[in-house]
């Protein structure tokens, strides 16, 4: 399937998110990150907190709509400030019980397009667990690559200490 499927795409809306979605979206953060297998974040982070670093000022926020329900939700932000401000940085997650239905491949397209709609000249994930092997693949369908690998640099709580990958994609 190519990697940018309107039929896909088709299925899902993506628009940007208000206040009012703030319920939703904590209903998709708050499994991941209770789960600790995707993030790098506390599992006990509190919904104030969380909402606050991925409803951040700084990000541009979106969420992905089925049938008018929130299956899914995803930033775009500047990677660093600076010299470094051309270069974007996205975080996704998706509702549980939405994997595999084909709203993150609607996400990531879609966060292409804002990234350069913002001017970003690339997106860099700094963080990608390795055993997310689902995100992986996505990522590199869609033309990102592996440039670094940080051995033992998250503590997933099944594996153990397991790699991170740096992905990096030009636009």
């Amino acid at each position: 399937m190519n990697p940018i499927d309107k039929t896909v795409e088709n299925t899902v809306e993506i628009r940007p998110a208000v206040a009012s979605d703030r319920a939703a979206i904590w209903g998709i953060l708050e499994p991941v990150i209770r789960a600790g297998e995707t993030y790098a974040l506390p599992r006990d982070l509190g919904e104030t907190e969380a909402l606050g670093f991925w409803m951040s000022p700084a990000h541009d926020v979106y969420v992905a709509e089925t049938n008018g329900r929130i299956v899914g939700t995803y930033f775009v932000r500047p990677n660093h400030e600076g010299g470094g401000a051309h270069v974007g940085n996205c975080g996704y997650m998706t509702a549980p019980g939405s994997s595999g239905r084909g709203v993150g491949r609607a996400m990531c397209a879609h966060s292409i397009e804002r990234a350069r709609a913002r001017g970003f000249r690339a997106v860099q994930f700094n963080f990608v667990v390795s055993t997310n092997d689902r995100a992986v693949r996505l990522w590199q369908q869609f033309g990102w690559e592996i440039v670094g690998r940080l051995p033992g640099a998250f503590h997933h709580p099944n594996h153990g200490y397991v790699d991170a990958y740096v992905m990096y994609r030009s636009l």
